[in-house]
């Protein structure tokens, strides 16, 4: 396994650097956003324009057809493209949205959709999603696979970079994902909100409260 930073550029007025699993690859050296200037102790990143929830029909954790548009309209929904075998980045942002949603009030937590996206299908099986799942914390946690292209399509027009597994000469599969998570709101299930993989869990905490109600953190 191997992990390595991509730097992904956003239209802003000072790129701003984002964190991600896997090898170097392309897709870092256009715009994948407008967005607006986030104050320093902000974590979200808010969007000029919301972007459209994508149309993606997987197979959840449960080996049922998942169809996110579906399921989660009128919710408020963290979306996240990761895989099981990361080992560093994926671990700690699903165990940080986990732990930060078991902190509001019952009702908001189950309102909540939080969405996790493999990149890497050929090994995340259902079963093994569930499993690592749970073990950060995310019971809760809808896990998805399916289609490698069909995930690829999804996460692009969202500015996410997914490239294909890659096995190399010495057996290691490389895995390169964007590590973005996005926030949709409610009102009117668009993606408003951009976290990067540095946020802390007292951060997804803090801005959760308003997230559900749409309203920006």
């Amino acid at each position: 396994m191997r992990t390595k930073i991509l730097g992904v550029a956003l239209a802003t007025a000072a790129a701003l650097a984002l964190t991600a699993c896997g090898s170097d690859g392309g897709g870092g050296d256009k715009p994948l956003a407008d967005v607006s200037a986030a104050p320093k102790k902000a974590a979200a990143i808010t969007l000029d324009t919301p972007k459209a929830k994508p149309d993606l029909v997987l197979t959840d954790t449960g080996e049922k057809k998942y169809e996110l548009v579906k399921e989660t309209k009128g919710h408020p929904v963290l979306l996240y493209f990761g895989y099981t075998y990361c080992p560093d980045v994926c671990s700690t942002v699903v165990s940080d949205m986990a732990a930060a949603a078991k902190k509001l009030p019952e009702a908001d937590r189950k309102n909540l959709k939080i969405v996790f996206v493999t990149t890497d299908p050929a090994r995340d099986t259902p079963k093994r999603m569930r499993e690592w799942l749970d073990a950060q914390g995310g019971q809760d946690i809808a896990g998805l696979t399916g289609d490698f292209e069909t995930i690829q399509a999804a996460a692009k027009p969202l500015g996410i970079f997914v490239e294909k597994p890659k096995k190399e000469k010495d057996g290691s599969i490389t895995v390169s994902h964007g590590a973005e998570v996005i926030g949709f709101s409610p009102k009117d299930d668009g993606a408003h909100w951009i976290y990067t993989a540095e946020t802390t869990a007292a951060q997804y905490a803090k801005d959760l409260p308003k997230i559900v109600k749409g309203e920006n953190p």
